[in-house]
């Protein structure tokens, strides 16, 4: 069983990933069970070198991002899931076409390719490579 220790919005959550069968993952989130229902994963690119674990405080608890209060606008490429950012592959000044792969996030011992929304310039890059976002974070703005 696989734990991890999380802390959002000041409150410390104990994370334990157990069995997972076919699609259901047990989980204890300090100390209730849970059964978690995964959906099918999009395919993704696989063989690329896994980055360096998320970056911890001095405490050695996990750092993570967490989703803004108030979107920016359509314009914000946001996280469909949570997970450790693997790769970003555009830098500020980019310009990007819809569809068009704007970092790899790892969810779940996946690689996932995330996409632009719109075609345009990017103007801000939200995350670093090795942070832990939560879904609905922001990554990348597209103007």
């Amino acid at each position: 069983m696989k734990e991890y220790k999380y802390k959002i919005n000041g409150n410390l959550y104990t994370v334990s990933v157990g069995e997972i069968e076919k699609n259901i993952a047990h989980v204890e989130v300090n100390g209730t069970v849970y059964k978690v229902e995964m959906e099918e994963a999009a395919p993704v690119k696989v063989g690329t070198p896994k980055p360096s674990a998320a970056p911890r405080t001095a405490t050695g608890e996990r750092v993570i991002s967490k989703p803004a209060a108030v979107s920016t606008g359509a314009d914000a490429v946001k996280s469909p899931l949570p997970g450790v950012v693997n790769d970003i592959l555009v830098k500020v000044g980019d310009t990007v076409n819809v569809g068009q792969t704007v970092l790899i996030l790892e969810a779940m011992k996946m690689e996932n390719n995330i996409n632009a929304v719109k075609s345009g310039k990017i103007v801000e890059i939200k995350v670093n490579k090795g942070d832990s976002v939560l879904e609905g974070t922001e990554l990348v703005i597209i103007e």
